[in-house]
């Protein structure tokens, strides 16, 4: 089974995340590809993170339908700060017996300037295949965007306009997948739902209905933060 892995925070999951798996599916042949959300991102403070068991349950349910798609659960059980040396080192041992070839690391455009900053990142490149992906760069402002801290605060493409991932020796065994960059994030439609205004169609139906119903990023919520 030749599987990849797309990480997040997934607050909440939409469907630029689900265009995204499918055509590391459809174009480079994956059998499936593993959601996982994060714990505690060591790269960013969060701003309305729900609890994890309510991002695991929308991932959960945006992957239903499609058996190419799997939530993860690894780094929510885990807990603590989520590297991701650590989780592929648990998935290479947890599908050890049907993986086929290295484990794709799927990463979008915005992760590149940072990668180095990632634990291990020079063995992380070797022990995966790194999958470079095109997302649109915005500046996310407001109470709803998450804030970069620490160095990863210097280590973006909007602090770094002429980062060139294709000169970058991190990236010399990576491919580049021409996926349709969708101008959408979960900033976006958490700034909607807190708002009052339609994402019905940014996300996959059952995550809509379960927001709704679970009045998530809404004012008055019960949710805490993770």
């Amino acid at each position: 089974m030749k599987l990849a892995v797309l990480g997040g925070s997934f607050n909440p999951i939409h469907i630029g995340h689900l265009a995204l798996a499918d055509e590391v599916c459809s174009v480079l042949g994956y059998d499936r590809v593993l959601f996982i959300p994060t714990f505690q991102a060591p790269h960013k403070e969060a701003r309305d993170a729900v609890r994890a068991e309510a991002r695991l349950e929308m991932v959960r349910l945006a992957c239903e339908g499609d058996e190419r798609f799997e939530a993860e659960s690894c780094e929510i059980d885990r807990g603590g700060v989520s590297y991701t040396w650590d989780t592929i080192a648990f998935l290479e041992e947890k599908h050890a017996a049907v993986l086929e070839g290295k484990i794709g690391l799927i990463l979008g455009d915005d992760l590149l300037p940072g990668f180095h900053l990632w634990k291990h990142a020079e063995a992380l490149a070797r022990r995966c295949r790194l999958i470079l992906a095109r997302r649109p760069v915005t500046i996310e402002a407001g109470a709803h965007a998450n804030k970069a801290h620490g160095a990863y605060a210097r280590a973006d493409l909007a602090s770094n306009p002429d980062y060139d991932w294709s000169a970058d020796p991190l990236f010399a065994d990576a491919v580049r997948l021409s996926n349709a960059a969708i101008p959408l994030s979960s900033t976006d439609i958490r700034t909607r739902a807190g708002e009052g205004r339609g994402f019905k169609y940014l996300v996959p139906a059952p995550v809509f209905r379960y927001i709704k119903a679970e009045r998530l990023y809404t004012h008055g919520s019960d949710e805490g933060s993770d």
